[in-house]
């Protein structure tokens, strides 16, 4: 047998990586074929399902690694909330290194996807086409520096048609304790996460889906989280120094008008 060569730089820092997220996921079973599954999303190839991913990293030996991928992505009981914590470990802090913290960015990403069986799939706004597509879309919080960004939490949304659907959630293999939350709600758990985690904390900024909602803007004031988001033409605001400053205030003027109701019809 022939002499490995010695790993240079760039592929120790990727074993460490690796080996990292071995750790997270628990079970020593599952370190080869989670490192294999990272190494096939790397590798060059349109088709990410394991099974292409499988010929690449093993052309010799095809079924066995395909079952052993099929049960770590799909069966095996490993949290992928403590393996985002071993990226985020590992990459804010090399991202530290050359700055600070500017930013905390909610958003939510479409992927297009064909059929109606896969968990989450629906007829719903698709950023990257930028119209109502055929799609899954996911939820996360990402921070960021003057020259790198970083997920620290994903979250699949599960739409109304799925989360009432016990049939279809049976089918998919969807957990019964997962309910229906708006984004918003679900961009809001995982902030008090990242709150509660001591991610280094930075304005929040997100787009309309977001800041048109009112909960989130109050639940971020009583964070201590400042922010910029956007919101509809529709929503109502204050002058400094105007209207009620608090909630006591509110029920003292009795019912709200209309206008400043309007913002809770573009919840998602």
């Amino acid at each position: 047998m022939g002499k490995h060569s010695p790993l240079g730089p760039q592929e120790k820092r990727f074993a460490a990586y690796m080996d990292g997220l071995a750790q997270a996921a628990g079970h020593a079973d599952r370190a080869t074929p989670l490192k294999l599954y990272c190494t096939g999303l790397l590798l060059p190839g349109e088709r990410k399902s394991v099974e292409p991913m499988a010929a690449r990293v093993a052309p010799e030996n095809v079924q066995r690694v395909h079952q052993s991928l099929h049960h770590v992505v799909a069966d095996a009981p490993w949290s992928d909330e403590a393996v985002l914590a071993a990226v985020r470990s590992y990459a804010l802090t090399a991202m530290r290194q050359k700055g600070p913290v500017q930013a905390w960015i909610v958003d939510d990403t479409g992927f297009p996807k064909k059929g109606r069986h896969s968990a989450g799939v629906a007829r719903q706004y698709c950023g990257p086409v930028g119209k109502q597509e055929n799609c899954r879309v996911a939820v996360s919080l990402s921070v960021s520096t003057n020259t790198a960004s970083l997920p620290v939490a994903w979250r699949l949304y599960l739409p109304h048609e799925w989360a009432d659907d016990r049939a279809r959630r049976k089918q998919a293999g969807v957990p019964k304790d997962i309910p229906f939350e708006t984004k918003p709600a679900m961009a809001l758990e995982q902030i008090r996460a990242a709150v509660e985690q001591g991610v280094p904390q930075a304005p929040v900024v997100a787009d309309a889906g977001y800041g048109t909602d009112t909960q989130f803007r109050e639940a971020m004031s009583e964070l201590g989280l400042p922010y910029v988001v956007g919101i509809m033409s529709s929503v109502s605001v204050w002058k400094p120094g105007e209207g009620p400053q608090s909630k006591a205030q509110w029920k003292g003027m009795g019912r709200p008008t209309k206008l400043l109701r309007r913002d809770s019809r573009h919840r998602r």
